[in-house]
C-alpha cells in the first residue's frame, strides 16, 4: 500500500509541479465551485507544500507538450467531524478507510470528458492507499448540475443535502470503490 510519505519522497510516483498559470487563469465561476483560500503563487506553493505534511495528496493533470496545468485533483485522507456527523445523520458511518476528493479542471477543458477520462485513474490511486470509499471534499453545490452529473456518471450516489457554514447549498456523495471497476 502507497503512503504519503513515499510520495513526498519520490513526487513521480504521481505528481507533477503545480504551477501558477492554473489557479491565475481559472474564471470566476470556476472559482466559485473550488476549494482554494486564493489563486496566486503563495497558494499553489502551499499546495504543493502541503503533500505528506498534512493528510493531503494532489494530483496535477499536465498537457502535453506545452506542459501546462490543467486539472488538479487533490485528496483528503483525513475526515473531517462535519463530515462525519453529517454523513452519520443520512445513517453512514465514515471510516479511516474513507478519503475525501476534489477536482478542479482549467475552463477550456471542462465539459470535454476528460474528468471522467481521468476518473479510473482517480480510483486506482484511492485504492492504492487503501481506500475503499470516496466523498466529496466540501460536497458539491447543489446549483452545479454538470457537476452532479458527472459524478452520478461515475458512481457516486447521494446521501443528502447539507447548508454549509456560508450558507451555500451542497450535496453530499458518495462513492463505494468495491462497486467499480480498477482501471
Amino acid at each position: 500500500m502507497l503512503a504519503l510519505t513515499e510520495v513526498a519522497d519520490d513526487p513521480l510516483i504521481l505528481t507533477s509541479r503545480l504551477t501558477l498559470g492554473f489557479l491565475g487563469d481559472l474564471s470566476g465561476d470556476s472559482r466559485r465551485l473550488s476549494t482554494f483560500d486564493g489563486y496566486d503563487l503563495a497558494t499553489a506553493s502551499e499546495l504543493c507544500d502541503a503533500i505528506a505534511r498534512y493528510d493531503k495528496l494532489r494530483l496535477v493533470l499536465e498537457e502535453v507538450p506545452s506542459g501546462r496545468i490543467v486539472g488538479l485533483f487533490e485528496f483528503s485522507f483525513d475526515l473531517h467531524t462535519e463530515d462525519i456527523a453529517r454523513y452519520r445523520e443520512a445513517g453512514i458511518r465514515l471510516a479511516a478507510t474513507d478519503c475525501r476528493f476534489g477536482p478542479t479542471l482549467a475552463d477550456d477543458y471542462q465539459g470535454r470528458g476528460v474528468g471522467t477520462q481521468v476518473f479510473p485513474l482517480v480510483t486506482d490511486v484511492a485504492r492504492r492507499f487503501g481506500r475503499k470509499r470516496i466523498i466529496l471534499w466540501g460536497g458539491v453545490l447543489a446549483d452545479n448540475p454538470r457537476a452532479i452529473r458527472y459524478y452520478q456518471k461515475n458512481g457516486f450516489q447521494a446521501v443528502g443535502p447539507f447548508t454549509g457554514a456560508d450558507g451555500v447549498r451542497s450535496l453530499d456523495m458518495i462513492l463505494d470503490l468495491d462497486s467499480t471497476r480498477g482501471p
